[in-house]
């Protein structure tokens, strides 16, 4: 962790660039954590998974549909709410270059939306129609689309985030917080997110986390962690 402006910042494995400045992007920084973890665990597990592990290719397939429905919550937030608030303020500062910026995050969404979706497609050919030229096909897709995703989280994280500190009132950060905290389910927040940022996690950054959360999270990251390993070994236990 890293202590800059008077607000303690985190740096996790695998992040690119600490973004100095007032605001805390700790939520932002784990969400990263995670989105590299589980590319990570998803490529492994395309090359070593048997093709005829039938359970286990259902499974990676659900998993994948949940990490697809969190990346896009994330994404919608950052293109309907972080990025055109933040244009606003680079404008109105006179920083047509900061807007360049916020566009290419918007563009690369756009090009990271359908590598995803495909990848969602090539599992679902493995779950229907097991074969190894399905496994190979599905291994080259998701290792391109972890590449650009690996290589925007990158980009977000030394040239976005820095404006995010510098461009945005305190205001603004909190609503683009806020923005992200909405649209999950409860179901979906205590019975996956919770465990799933925590996952690999250093110590000393989920200790922070839970001392920083309202009264309750450590247990109830405690329960769902149960459920959450359970699902994870399911489908990640070949990679």
């Amino acid at each position: 962790m890293t202590t800059t402006s008077g607000t303690t910042q985190v740096d996790l494995p695998g992040q690119a660039h600490v973004a100095d400045g007032p605001h805390d992007q700790t939520g932002m920084y784990l969400m990263h954590h995670a989105f590299r973890r589980d590319l990570g665990r998803f490529e492994a597990a395309a090359r070593a998974t048997p093709v005829e592990a039938a359970a286990t290719w259902r499974a990676l397939e659900q998993r994948w549909h949940r990490f697809g429905e969190v990346l896009h919550h994330h994404h919608t937030v950052e293109d309907d709410t972080a990025w055109p608030l933040m244009k606003t303020r680079a404008t109105e500062a006179g920083e047509p270059a900061a807007v360049e910026v916020l566009d290419a995050m918007e563009a690369e969404h756009d090009q990271i939306d359908p590598a995803l979706h495909a990848c969602g497609s090539a599992l679902r050919d493995m779950v229907e129609h097991p074969c190894s030229d399905h496994r190979n096909a599905l291994a080259v897709t998701i290792a391109s689309a972890r590449a650009a995703l690996l290589a925007h989280l990158a980009h977000e994280e030394t040239d976005a985030l820095p404006l995010w500190q510098r461009l945005f009132t305190a205001a603004d950060h909190e609503t683009t917080e806020r923005a992200a905290r909405s649209g999950y389910p409860a179901s979906l927040m205590f019975g996956f997110m919770l465990p799933w940022m925590a996952d690999e996690l250093p110590e000393p950054v989920l200790r922070r986390v839970l001392a920083d959360a309202p009264p309750g999270y450590g247990l109830a990251l405690r329960l769902a962690r149960i459920g959450y390993e359970r699902k994870e070994r399911r489908a990640f236990g070949y990679a």
